[in-house]
């Protein structure tokens, strides 16, 4: 009998755990909704799309060559060229700042193609940031 009380206390501990769990990840969804939802200057939500879903930074880093190019290189050689990232990064524009690299880009744009315009024009304002 007290091996069955004592499961039923630990069953109900856990289910009870668990609940507290899920309140906290709703809560904790809320939040990153709500922050989603402030207004960011286009930079900021570039920089987020940048380091997070676009894994972007996984190859271009602010002032250094990784394996694509630096971005302030990106930024620099975009204006000089009035050159159109957003078109770019759509699939719909040839590479201006180092077609060798061109072959491993190309497989970032399943990713690119699904953002919205608006993501992509944060990108864009996230890179020539690096003018500044």
């Amino acid at each position: 009998m007290k091996k069955v009380l004592f499961l039923a206390a630990v069953l109900a501990f856990a289910s009870c755990k668990k609940e507290n769990a899920e309140s906290t990840n709703t809560v904790t969804e809320s939040v990153s909704e709500g922050e989603s939802a402030k207004a960011k200057t286009p930079e900021d939500l570039g920089k987020q799309l940048f380091e997070s879903s676009g894994n972007c930074f996984a190859c271009h880093q602010p002032d250094q060559k990784v394996i694509g190019p630096s971005i302030k290189e990106i930024a620099k050689i975009y204006k000089d060229k009035n050159g159109n990232i957003v078109t770019f990064l759509k699939g719909n524009a040839e590479p201006i700042v180092d077609p060798s690299q061109f072959e491993v880009m190309k497989t970032n744009f399943a990713i690119t193609q699904a953002m919205s315009d608006d993501e992509l024009k944060a990108i864009e304002a996230y890179i020539y940031s690096h003018l500044k």
